[in-house]
C-alpha cells in the first residue's frame, strides 16, 4: 500500500468529497439508516458544521488519503454505567475498498481514542452479519468477536444479526 493515510478534523471544504463518497448504495447498505438518502453536499455541510460544534477532543474525524477525504471514522461515547466504552463507526468510499485503508484508519483511530480519552477501557463495533469485509478489518486490527446479537437490527427491510467486536485498552 503506497497511500498516505491520515485522520484529521473535518473542514467545511470537505462537504463535496463527503457527499461523493457516501452517496453510494454499496456504502449506504453497510451504515445505519440515519443518513439522508440521497446524500447531498448540503447534507455534508450540515454534518460537518455539527461535528465542528462538538467539544474537543474531536470524536469524528475525516479519513484522508493522498490529500483527499475519502471517508469518516468516529466514536460515540457511551454514558452512565457504560461510560468507559465507546462505539466506533466508519465508512470508506467504494473506490477505496480493499486497499488496506480502513485497517490503517481503525488502527490510527484506536490510538487516538485511547490517548485522548484515557478513561475508556473498550472500543466496540457492531457490523451487520453480511458485512464480512468489516468483520475482517476489525479482526486484522485486533478486535475480538465477543458475541453475535441475533435479530438485532433491520436493514433494507430485512431483519439481520449484528456482530459485537471489542478492542480493549492495553495497560
Amino acid at each position: 500500500m503506497n497511500n498516505t493515510i491520515k485522520l484529521r478534523e473535518w473542514e467545511l471544504s470537505d462537504a463535496s468529497s463527503l457527499a461523493e463518497n457516501i452517496n453510494n448504495p454499496n456504502v449506504w447498505d453497510n451504515l445505519r439508516d440515519g443518513l439522508p438518502k440521497p446524500y447531498s453536499e448540503a447534507d455534508g455541510k450540515e454534518f460537518i458544521e455539527f461535528v465542528l460544534a462538538q467539544p474537543k477532543p474531536a470524536t469524528i474525524l475525516a479519513i484522508e488519503v493522498d490529500g483527499k477525504v475519502v471517508g469518516s471514522i468516529g466514536i460515540t461515547l457511551r454514558t452512565d454505567v457504560e461510560r468507559i466504552t465507546a462505539e466506533i463507526g466508519y465508512y470508506l468510499g467504494e473506490n477505496y475498498w480493499n486497499k488496506g485503508i480502513m485497517t490503517e484508519a481503525i488502527k490510527q483511530m484506536a490510538t487516538y481514542v485511547f490517548t485522548n480519552f484515557p478513561y475508556l477501557r473498550k472500543i466496540y463495533a457492531t457490523p451487520f452479519d453480511f458485512n464480512t469485509a468489516s468483520h475482517k478489518v476489525l479482526e486484522k486490527v485486533g478486535f475480538e468477536r465477543e458475541a453475535i446479537l441475533k435479530q438485532a437490527a433491520i436493514k433494507n427491510e430485512k431483519v439481520v444479526d449484528m456482530y459485537y467486536y471489542s478492542l480493549f485498552r492495553k495497560d
